[in-house]
């Protein structure tokens, strides 16, 4: 009897020690893993507030509903600009028959992050393809890097300097904020490209021009200009949704005709950062009379499209704009008239979708 009495004593006195639990869930703010611990119920961590996980940093961050755009890059990370542009025009003769010609271009550039030092990204360059190809009544030519030398002649010139070209590097440095500050390794490329066109240019003057001339489209200005236009799209001061912003630029080297290009940042969510462009050239009309013939001219030119940026990186991981230019000529003698229309129907791809 006394047995039983010491054992219901224990069991009493068990029961009035073991206290009532429950399951909470808390963020490691080391890992910011979410992990589930069992606490007293009354103990202070029973009303622990629930701790938040390290914020990400992001390239493109709302302050204020204001957005701005940077660039958040790591280091030992490769990031792509393959750029792809197909041409269609057709021309129209005054008897009313057309003819059609595609005219394709695919340049493979991507960016390797070397270090990151003091706001300063230092990056290297790839240049690791391209290709040309002209399509019309039914034939294609291409000139592709990826591939082996053209038979053609014609082609063999054009192949040659775009094989040196490829393969080569260049050194980026630029800002966080997209800034671009130098470009440098040209003197490289230039000394390849001359090497690949020895043995058909033999005439030293005539190598020379044909090196300036290469010059004249690939050097750092023009490299800057590119990069500054397809990488860096938000203003510096910001903007917000629904915000629309405008960028001109010369269409004509004496500076009179415009090209505009308007923006408007869509949306921000997903991990992404949705612009779209709008705008072009409006339509320019011309008139001249000479010797009782009348020769009236009009152009105009829009486009229309999307730029995606990837919100964490601030990089641009997509874009496809639509370009369509219409030109119209007309001779009239006052008894009769004759039309030329052509149309060129233009798409700009950056970081094509596979």
């Amino acid at each position: 009897m006394k047995k039983f009495t010491a054992l219901a004593l224990l069991a009493i006195t068990l029961a009035a020690c073991k206290k009532e639990t429950k399951t909470i869930s808390k963020i490691d703010p080391e890992t910011g893993k979410t992990m589930t611990i069992e606490v007293p119920v009354g103990s202070p961590s029973d009303s622990v507030k629930m701790e938040k996980a390290p914020e990400q940093v992001l390239a493109i961050k709302d302050s204020l509903g204001i957005y701005k755009q940077t660039f958040k890059l790591e280091k030992g990370q490769t990031y792509p600009l393959v750029t792809f542009q197909k041409d269609v025009q057709t021309m129209t003769a005054p008897d009313g028959k057309s003819q059609s010609g595609t005219s394709e271009m695919t340049d493979e550039m991507s960016f390797t992050v070397n270090d990151f030092k003091n706001g300063i990204y230092d990056i290297t360059i790839n240049l690791s393809g391209k290709r040309n190809s002209q399509s019309a009544n039914g034939k294609t030519v291409a000139v592709d890097t990826k591939q082996a030398e053209p038979k053609d002649e014609q082609l063999k010139m054009m192949w040659k300097v775009n094989k040196a070209l490829v393969g080569n590097k260049l050194n980026l440095k630029m800002t966080e904020a997209g800034k671009v500050i130098s470009i440098t390794g040209f003197d490289t490329v230039y000394n390849k490209i001359a090497a690949s066109v020895g043995s058909t240019i033999k005439d030293t003057k005539d190598k020379t021009a044909f090196i300036n001339s290469f010059k004249q489209s690939f050097n750092e200005k023009m490299l800057k200009d590119q990069f500054t236009k397809n990488l860096v799209l938000i203003p510096a001061k910001g903007v917000k949704i629904g915000d629309k912003w405008s960028e001109s630029e010369n269409a004509t080297p004496d500076g009179k005709i415009k090209l505009t290009t308007t923006y408007t940042l869509k949306s921000v969510a997903n991990g992404l950062a949705e612009i779209s462009v709008a705008g072009g050239i409006p339509k320019k009309s011309d008139k001249q009379t000479q010797e009782g013939v009348t020769r009236s001219m009009s152009s105009e030119l829009s486009q229309n499209g999307t730029i995606t940026l990837d919100q964490k990186t601030g990089w641009v991981k997509n874009q496809n704009i639509a370009v369509k230019t219409t030109q119209i000529e007309t001779l009239s003698d006052g008894k009769q008239s004759q039309t030329m229309k052509s149309v060129s129907n233009s798409t700009v791809v950056v970081n094509p979708v596979k």
